[in-house]
């Protein structure tokens, strides 16, 4: 097992959407004079910064941040490359400072990097195509059926409704030649750094109605325009993410426009109860009132 060091701190400002992680990750990485990392799934990509929430032009300005805006929508991503990434820029970034703050709402970009996730093939772009093609031809249900028969394991586990999860499933499944229930190993991995996660904790009548806004606001800012801009690339598992989904099937006819805002709110809040039942299971996850978060956060860090 290796040794922590504790002198070397990985501040984590997680949570649900639309809880003010940025603001806090921003508070924390001024007040130590640090770097930000994002662990956000889609602020990684280019060209939809809007509707990832992603940090403004003025935010980034105020502190360094990494792995935001850096990929092409046609890019592939995995947690395990962002564990990879993260844990090769670490060492590089606390030469100059013993903290890091990394923020983001992504459950498994946090836990790849904080618990480590199990060791998976790299997926060919062959097989990607091939199990993303059984998703466009056959839907969910064939994604399901074919599941079942590769690994019916992993199929009483996994939530049958999560095309990504399928999918995932099936070209792990596909590369490796063996089940992908065989590859997992639940066991969190040691890191030799110190690790103090964070989260604010709203009640969850208040965070809805910070949603709500937040969507509203999204709107006025230009989500509408930004998604015909990729309207084009609406096949891409990058825009497969709500907000997108939503007003491409606006420009399709498939709903009109203000079914789709709410639609937007609605699918960002069961998003929001996934995160806040994610978060539930991590007993090393320190819950902030929103008052007085970053007084206690700093108290946190101090003493954790």
């Amino acid at each position: 097992m290796q040794n922590v060091n504790k002198n070397k701190t990985l501040i984590v400002v997680t949570g649900p959407t639309g809880s003010g992680k940025t603001d806090l990750a921003i508070k924390l990485a001024l007040h130590y004079g640090c770097h930000i990392l994002s662990a956000d799934s889609r602020q990684l990509y280019r060209d939809i910064p809007i509707g990832t929430a992603a940090p403004t032009p003025e935010q980034l300005a105020l502190v360094p941040h990494h792995f935001v805006g850096i990929l092409s929508l046609e890019d592939y991503y995995s947690a395990a490359q962002y564990e990879e990434d993260v844990l090769q820029l670490l060492p590089r970034l606390w030469k100059e400072n013993d903290y890091v703050v990394m923020c983001g709402g992504s459950m498994m970009y946090v836990d790849a990097v904080t618990k480590g996730i199990d060791e998976l093939p790299t997926i060919t772009p062959e097989i990607r195509e091939k199990a993303m093609a059984i998703y466009r031809e056959g839907g969910i249900e064939q994604l399901r059926s074919t599941l079942l028969e590769l690994d019916p394991i992993y199929y009483n586990q996994v939530d049958l409704n999560n095309h990504k999860r399928l999918v995932h499933a099936i070209e792990i499944t596909m590369q490796a030649g063996v089940p992908y229930s065989s590859l997992r190993t639940g066991e969190s991995k040691k890191r030799p750094f110190r690790i103090v996660k964070m989260a604010l904790d709203y009640d969850r009548e208040v965070l809805f109605n910070r949603i709500n806004r937040r969507v509203d606001a999204m709107m006025v800012a230009g989500l509408e325009q930004e998604a015909r801009n990729v309207y084009h690339l609406r096949h891409l598992n990058s825009l497969n993410t709500v907000g997108y989904k939503e007003m491409f099937a606006y420009f399709e006819g498939v709903m009109d426009y203000e079914t789709a805002v709410a639609r937007i709110g609605k699918n960002t809040r069961v998003y929001a109860k996934k995160q806040l039942t994610w978060n539930k299971r991590d007993g090393e996850l320190h819950l902030l009132n929103p008052d007085t978060a970053f007084e206690q956060a700093i108290a946190l860090i101090k003493e954790d």
